[in-house]
């Protein structure tokens, strides 16, 4: 018998986690790592716990996780747009909590690129009157 899994893709500045939630006792497992062991601050911890906070499914469903890129903030963020999109998988109904909370929006926020002629995105070089 195949176990029911739910999926989710979510992304922040660099950072992509490909999320799967399966019906379970509410472990979560990020990089084969337990969630505690992975994030050492506990804002983290909670950024990661806000989608099944709000839809009142904590502790029903056991999260895995596989996220690379970025930084330890961005992948937080990416893991909780992630977990957002596959509790709409769960149940549709899920939308206008999710949607108000602003967890099924993509932070589009990047790192600007650097510029030629300019020493950064928009730092340009000392200037000189001689």
């Amino acid at each position: 018998m195949a176990q029911v899994q739910y999926y989710g893709t979510g992304r922040r500045k660099h950072s992509v986690a490909r999320v799967r939630l399966l019906p379970g006792d509410g472990r979560i497992v990020i990089n084969g790592r337990e969630m505690d062991e992975y994030f050492n601050l506990e804002t983290l911890k909670l950024i990661v716990k806000q989608p099944l906070v709000e839809t009142g499914v904590e502790g029903q469903y056991d999260v895995h996780v596989n996220v690379e890129g970025g930084g330890y903030t961005g992948q937080a963020g990416a893991i909780r747009h992630g977990v957002a999109r596959a509790l709409l998988e769960v149940d549709p109904d899920n939308r206008p909590v999710l949607k108000s909370a602003g967890f099924l929006t993509r932070d589009a926020r990047m790192k600007e690129r650097k510029k030629y002629g300019l020493k950064a995105a928009r730092r340009a070089p000392q200037f000189s009157k001689r």
